[in-house]
């Protein structure tokens, strides 16, 4: 006997596609790549460079569990990525200095118990 046919096929969902650019004058290419990395789960990002403008296409996954972003709640998630990788960038620029010291305090107060053990 054959299997029959289903008798309706049943709606898939388009999926939810954002573009977002950014001037890359002002923008890091760092910043978004970041951003794309921690969207990852939640969407896929492919970022291209037009001009003088960078271009990230979003495009939210099909998580097993929980629900698909709306393209305004994907945007809002990415825009806010790269405004925290934005923020770290520039602290870890503010603070180089004072980490480099401490690193050196550390290492130096380490090199000193090896010489002074050996």
């Amino acid at each position: 006997m054959r299997p029959m046919p289903p008798a309706a096929k049943l709606p898939t969902a388009s999926p939810v596609v954002v573009a977002v650019d950014f001037d890359s004058s002002i923008q890091s290419l760092s910043a978004l790549d970041a951003a794309a990395y921690r969207l990852i789960g939640t969407a896929t990002c492919q970022v291209d460079r037009a001009g003088d403008r960078y271009i990230c296409r979003l495009i939210a996954s099909n998580p097993q569990a929980g629900a698909v972003l709306s393209s305004d709640q994907l945007k809002e998630r990415f825009l806010n990525l790269v405004t925290d990788e934005n923020l770290r960038a520039r602290v870890a620029k503010q603070t180089e200095g004072v980490r480099n010291v401490i690193l050196a305090l550390a290492f130096g107060a380490l090199a000193s118990n090896q010489n002074d053990a050996g």
